[in-house]
C-alpha cells in the first residue's frame, strides 16, 4: 500500500470521533443498526423492483412501482453512507488492507453502474407494462443487480467477524 493511503488510514482511524465511536458502549452498535437498517430499505426496494422486472406481480404498473420505491432507496443512502464512513473509520487501517473490504466497495460500484445504465439507457419512462414486453436488457440488469447487492451484503457480513 502507498505510504501516503497507509498515512490517512491511520490518520482516520486515530480521529477523536473514531475513538469515541470505538470507545462507546452504545454507539458502534448504533451505528451498526443504522446501517443495516439502511441496507435493509434500499436493497429491499431494489429487490422488489429487480423482481417485478423479472417478471413476478405482472398486475403491478412498473412505473408506479419504481415511482414508490425509488425515493426510499434514495433516503435509505443517507443512512447507508454516513453511517459507513463512519464504520470504516473506526477501523481503517484494518479495512484498508482486507481484500473483502476492498470486493464490496468494487461490488457497490458496480450496482452503482448497474443502475446507471438501467435508468439513463435500459428503461424508458413511457413503458406500459401492461401492454409491453420488457426487453431482455432489462431482465439482466436485474439479475445484475439481485446477485450484486446480495454479494454486497455477504461481504458486509463477512467483514464483522
Amino acid at each position: 500500500m502507498p505510504f501516503f493511503i497507509s498515512d490517512l488510514l491511520s490518520w482516520l482511524e486515530n480521529t477523536a470521533l473514531a475513538g469515541a465511536i470505538r470507545q462507546s458502549l452504545w454507539l458502534y452498535p448504533a451505528l451498526e443498526i443504522v446501517h443495516i437498517t439502511g441496507i435493509v430499505i434500499l436493497v429491499g426496494a431494489a429487490f422488489m423492483c429487480d423482481l417485478r422486472l423479472l417478471g413476478f406481480s405482472k398486475s403491478l404498473p412498473i412505473i408506479g412501482l419504481s415511482r414508490h420505491l425509488l425515493p426510499w432507496s434514495r433516503r435509505a443512502l443517507l443512512l447507508v453512507v454516513p453511517s459507513g464512513i463512519l464504520l470504516f473509520m473506526t477501523y481503517s487501517k484494518t479495512l484498508g488492507i482486507d481484500p473483502t473490504f476492498w470486493l464490496k466497495m468494487t461490488l457497490l460500484v458496480i450496482a452503482a453502474l448497474n443502475v446507471l445504465v438501467f435508468h439513463k439507457l435500459l428503461f424508458k419512462p413511457n413503458f406500459d407494462s401492461q401492454t409491453q414486453e420488457l426487453p431482455f436488457s432489462t431482465k439482466i440488469s436485474a439479475l445484475v443487480s439481485i446477485s450484486v447487492w446480495a454479494a454486497i451484503i455477504a461481504c458486509g457480513r463477512l467483514l464483522a467477524y
